[in-house]
């Protein structure tokens, strides 16, 4: 992103906590920021100034454009909405009929995005780049428990076949316990983990990570991994030991919060560049 002395910006959140905590983190970093939420995805705390449907974010760029604001954060979960069950305003049609000619996987289409909105005067800006205090700055361990000689085999393995389905744009998260026990695919992370889960009920000792990683060539302007405290829950009664992420491009839904509960569950936490 060009740094310049306009610091005004609009947030389009989704659901959960992190269009909140970005939007804070925007606002003590000297941001002036207008804020919008997905209608039925987005969490009241945001408190929006603006709510725009699925498909009809013309009102908030016209509104953007009213305010001389030219960046825009889209942040928060929509999961992996189906094209067909979007209603297009006339505005948005324009760019979702440029997303579709590049419908090749997921990674694909948020780089068309990002070239359509261009093209239409607006900057779409990667979090990350604003707000890095919301993601691991440094590499190496993050928490009390520490991974075994035995689990760093593990942990390069996962990093090894997360890195190859990312080339693919099929998922971004993985775990191993020896063998590879899962693989993200369209049904998203959380989903993958239930499985786990669900495959691991009586499973005696806690063994094995769970890694998410940042996809090859990812556009973190729009798709931004990320873990939280829920993470960290569901790893624990996936009776995994640790959990691994990418530095600076992973965020860490409030970083001392996920800390203290894999302290507690005795899960550790690896951050790799």
């Amino acid at each position: 992103m060009k740094k310049d002395k306009n610091k005004k910006i609009a947030l389009l959140g989704g659901a959960y906590d992190l269009p909140i905590l970005t939007r804070d983190a925007l606002r003590r970093n000297g941001w002036e920021v207008f804020v919008a939420g997905i209608k039925n995805f987005y969490d009241p705390k945001l408190e929006p100034e603006m709510v725009l449907r699925l498909g009809g974010v013309w009102p908030g760029i016209r509104e953007m454009k009213r305010r001389g604001i030219t960046k825009l954060i889209c942040v928060g979960s929509l999961g992996h909405p189906n094209l067909s069950d979007i209603r297009p305003d006339w505005w948005s049609l324009g760019v979702l009929l440029s997303v579709i000619k590049n419908q090749r996987g997921y990674d694909s289409m948020a780089v068309a995005l990002d070239k359509a909105l261009e093209k239409r005067g607006i900057e779409l800006v990667a979090a990350q780049d604003v707000a890095p205090e919301l993601a691991f700055q440094k590499a190496g361990i993050q928490t009390r428990v520490k991974p075994t000689k035995s689990e760093q085999k593990d942990i390069d393995r996962a990093i090894e076949v997360s890195h190859t389905i990312g080339r693919e744009d099929i998922g971004a998260s993985v775990v191993v316990d020896k063998q590879v026990i899962a693989v993200e695919a369209a049904e998203g992370t959380a989903r993958m983990l239930d499985r786990v889960v669900e495959m691991r009920k009586k499973h005696r000792k806690s063994s094995g990570v769970f890694a998410k990683m940042t996809k090859p060539k990812q556009n973190l302007k729009i798709d931004i991994p990320a873990i939280g405290v829920e993470t960290v829950r569901a790893v624990a009664a996936a009776k995994l030991r640790g959990i691994i992420v990418n530095t600076k491009t992973c965020f860490v839904i409030d970083k001392q919060a996920v800390i203290d509960a894999a302290n507690k569950a005795k899960i550790f936490i690896v951050a790799v560049d």
